[in-house]
């Protein structure tokens, strides 16, 4: 059956079940962590209030399961590891095939998994905003286990041969740039999915799913090769 293509939708494989050995406790932690990140803030989040979403009267749940705030942070972001190291692999591969020049390939690799963990449900879109809120602070704050989390999603190679592909640019420059486009594109995708969510229609008209990949590929690859202060 052929789909509208105002409701085309972006095919994923994506699957979100709860491992069968993950304690019923621990899985409710987790999912009230990862909505009181997105909301408030990795580091503004209340703990307490994680426990309290979670239905813990023992506020020392989240610390007997987990240990600190980055082991919760931690295991929020190794539900989604698996996929996006995956789909970013698969996408990395296709853009080393395009010419050289071609920033808009790699740009893919960030935009179409961002975009597929979206339409997964509430918690891939949850992690997107977390994502997005960490992609703005500096590396140097986090522990070894977030920096590994965050590695293994595959996100290091596409923004090394992003660097190689773009016009030559201060690393400052460089670095501000990469901060700001991937804030930029996880918020837009997590923003749009939430909104087609709560709406059955849009208070403004929306592209259809690949429509709206193809161009947020096309603006950030724009956006990563304009002119730069020298």
């Amino acid at each position: 059956m052929r789909i509208p293509p105002t409701r085309r939708r972006i095919a994923t494989p994506y699957d979100l079940r709860v491992p069968p050995d993950a304690s019923a406790t621990r899985q409710q932690l987790l999912d009230a962590a990862t909505r009181e990140f997105a909301e408030h803030g990795v580091w503004n989040a209340s703990l307490i209030e994680v426990t309290r979403r979670a239905g813990q009267r023992n506020r020392a749940a989240l610390r007997y399961h987990f240990g600190s705030r980055e082991a919760v942070l931690c295991a929020v972001l190794e539900r989604h590891v698996e996929f996006l190291a995956h789909r970013e692999g698969e996408l990395l591969a296709k853009a080393l095939q395009a010419p050289e020049e071609d920033v808009g390939a790699v740009v893919e690799a960030i935009v179409r998994p961002a975009a597929e963990l979206a339409a997964s449900g509430w918690r891939g879109r949850a992690c997107l905003s977390i994502v997005a809120e960490l992609a703005g602070e500096d590396p140097a704050r986090f522990s070894p286990e977030l920096d590994s989390v965050l590695a293994r999603t595959g996100g290091n190679e596409v923004y090394a041969l992003l660097a190689a592909r773009m016009p030559e640019v201060r690393a400052d420059v460089m670095a501000e740039r990469f901060g700001l486009i991937t804030t930029f594109i996880l918020r837009a995708v997590a923003d749009r999915a939430r909104a087609l969510e709560r709406h059955r229609r849009p208070a403004r008209p929306q592209l259809d799913d690949e429509a709206f990949v193809e161009n947020l590929v096309a603006m950030v690859a724009a956006a990563l090769s304009a002119w730069a202060p020298s």
